[in-house]
């Protein structure tokens, strides 16, 4: 059942900016890559979780990375949204390998990109929340996800909320938890598939953006709630 906005509006109420009486939903904005974007991404199920009272605009973008997202003008739109919350969440194209136009390191390029995203979206009027990358679904034999690239990205996402006091949907920890507690078996479905027929445990199958989404709508819920 979609979160109608009553239950959202006493979880967030004390939170919320002043709203425009003529835009009386919940305008959420998502910028972040391919695992947040309408293709293969969580947004599609967080908008359907959250019901038709909450805006969700997706902002999100195959292959962008924190670097790549801003140098392309895909950040822009996202102030310009004047949303509520802006959830932000980069990571799988920042890691090494993915090229110089994308490639950040944790602790400086990365750390600074985020807190930079965060600083403008709060000064545009909305709600910053930074959100750790979806875990790769790469499981070991005993059905444990493997650590990965994606780890220290993480773990700089956590460290800037905590010492910035900005909102955090730890979405790596909740989505490696949603994973191991399925198993391998039903953990795999939600797998979008490549091209040549194999599992993709980046991105997700549809029923995989349903759940996906569902668990970052309750994890949405919570953070705001508990501000």
């Amino acid at each position: 059942m979609p979160l109608k906005l009553p239950t959202l509006a006493l979880a967030i109420a004390a939170s919320l900016l002043a709203q425009d009486a003529s835009r009386p939903r919940l305008r959420i904005a998502l910028a972040g890559d391919s695992t947040v974007a309408e293709g293969g991404g969580w947004g599609p199920g967080f908008r359907a979780a959250l019901g038709s009272d909450a805006e969700v605009l997706n902002f999100a973008k195959n292959g962008r990375s924190s670097k790549s997202f801003r140098d392309e003008g895909s950040w822009d739109p996202v102030l310009a949204a004047k949303a509520d919350y802006v959830l932000i969440q980069f990571g799988h194209n920042d890691v090494l390998g993915k090229g110089s136009d994308r490639e950040t390191e944790p602790a400086s390029t990365y750390r600074a990109n985020m807190a930079r995203y965060a600083a403008e979206a709060r000064a545009a009027g909305a709600i910053p929340i930074l959100v750790t990358s979806i875990v790769r679904r790469n499981l070991t034999p005993e059905g444990k996800v493997k650590a990965d690239s994606l780890v220290p990205y993480v773990q700089e996402i956590r460290k800037l909320a905590a010492e910035k006091g900005i909102l955090l949907m730890d979405l790596y920890a909740r989505t490696l938890s949603q994973c191991e507690d399925l198993g391998p078996s039903v953990c795999g479905q939600l797998n979008a598939t490549t091209e040549d027929g194999k599992p993709d445990t980046t991105h997700l199958s549809a029923s995989g953006q349903k759940d996906v989404g569902a668990l970052a709508s309750r994890e949405f819920l919570r953070v705001v709630a508990s501000r």
